[in-house]
């Protein structure tokens, strides 16, 4: 098989062809966070957010960013995901941080990770969202691809995990 290259014989950019790529299992786990002050942690946690049940509507808009990812990232490749999950944990020392990661899996010829990255990304920015009128000086991040699994290349976890 030739060696994948983003770009044509003219030198523009290009959809790699995955065609002749075997279809395996392959998992990516993103994470990410989103630093509150304690008034922010206190309505998460409370479910008296003005707008709503923050987790709730940031999970499903993770589930949702994952599916529609191939429309956010120009080069991506339209997948059939067959699981997502966001899961949600809080660090709660002096600072108040939500820790939030997103599992997705497929089984198909390329991966996973940039679905897991935007849906861990659109998690993020709708807690942001949902709490911007109490405080909008909430930090997210970092973001990073955590593990992914099956592939050409192999399985991968990140050196600090």
């Amino acid at each position: 098989m030739a060696e994948f290259s983003h770009f044509n014989e003219q030198g523009r950019a290009r959809m790699v062809d995955i065609s002749e790529k075997n279809d395996t299992v392959r998992t990516a786990v993103a994470r990410t966070s989103v630093e509150v002050k304690e008034e922010i942690y206190e309505k998460i946690t409370n479910q008296t957010m003005a707008k709503g049940d923050v987790l709730a509507v940031a999970q499903v808009a993770g589930i949702m960013a994952a599916k529609k990812t191939s429309d956010w990232i120009p080069m991506c490749h339209p997948l059939s995901l067959k699981g997502i999950d966001v899961f949600f944990d809080w660090e709660t020392g002096e600072t108040k941080k939500l820790l939030i990661e997103v599992s997705v899996k497929t089984k198909g010829s390329t991966g996973v990770e940039m679905e897991a990255l935007t849906a861990a990304s659109a998690t993020a920015l709708t807690v942001y969202d949902m709490c911007k009128a109490v405080d909008k000086g909430m930090v997210i991040g970092p973001t990073y691809l955590a593990e992914k699994t099956g592939g050409k290349n192999g399985d991968y976890r990140r050196n600090d995990e």
